[in-house]
């Protein structure tokens, strides 16, 4: 078993591509959901300068980051949209559909459920799991949600990939037990502020909103010093 809030290259090391450092891996959705809004404006061509200035990064990094990935544009042309725009998304996910559940549908699950994020095409939503009598077996924003104490006959049923963890703390890793019991679960998004131990072949990420914001912080006290 392995206790740890995120092990990096979570997105390649089952294609056993390459080793890619955690900024990279985020700047590389940055540009795929650019594209994705660039490719439903029926955009043709877009330039590194331009990709840079939308996202907010320097011309030089975008080209260092594409090019590492075999993608080179044409100088004084640019991009080809949607071939980048392919390339980059068969390199986040190849072409499949996930299977996922959520556990814990409190404010941050409803949030989530809501959330534009989870609609997408290389993922599925389905099934919920929470312990509140009046959410079980209801159907929530169109998903079936379960008795919690469920979970392991109905995510190996379901053959559930992967795992979003919505809970309190305190319920993290009895929740994260029953769910790799099924034998299913390839990895683990956690919002709990503990760590979980699971496996090692599963991976896990964790978001810890108030790390994040005590980050902010102490970065933000330089400026206003």
């Amino acid at each position: 078993m392995n206790s740890c809030a995120f092990r990096g290259q979570a997105i390649f090391k089952e294609a056993g591509i390459m080793k890619i450092a955690e900024p990279t891996v985020e700047r590389l959705v940055l540009y795929y959901r650019l594209l994705s809004q660039l490719h439903n404006e029926e955009r043709r061509v877009v330039s590194s300068q331009e990709i840079g200035e939308m996202l907010g990064l320097k011309a030089s990094q975008v080209r260092k980051d594409l090019s590492y990935f075999g993608e080179i544009g044409k100088r004084g042309v640019g991009y080809h949209v949607d071939r980048l725009y392919q390339h980059i998304s068969n390199i986040l996910s190849p072409n499949r559909v996930w299977k996922i559940a959520l556990v814990g549908v409190g404010r941050l699950g409803e949030a989530l459920l809501g959330h534009k994020a989870l609609r997408s095409d290389k993922f599925k939503l389905e099934a919920l799991f929470d312990n509140d009598p009046s959410k079980v077996g209801q159907v929530i924003c169109g998903i079936p949600c379960y008795d919690s104490e469920e979970m392991t006959e109905i995510i190996r049923r379901k053959e559930i990939e992967v795992l979003i963890l919505t809970v309190p703390a305190g319920a993290a890793q009895i929740s994260a037990d029953r769910a790799v019991a099924a034998g299913t679960v390839k990895g683990v998004l956690t919002f709990a502020t503990t760590a979980i131990s699971v496996p090692e072949d599963v991976l896990v990420y964790r978001v810890d909103i108030s790390v994040e914001l005590e980050k902010l912080l102490f970065f933000l006290k330089g400026s206003v010093a």
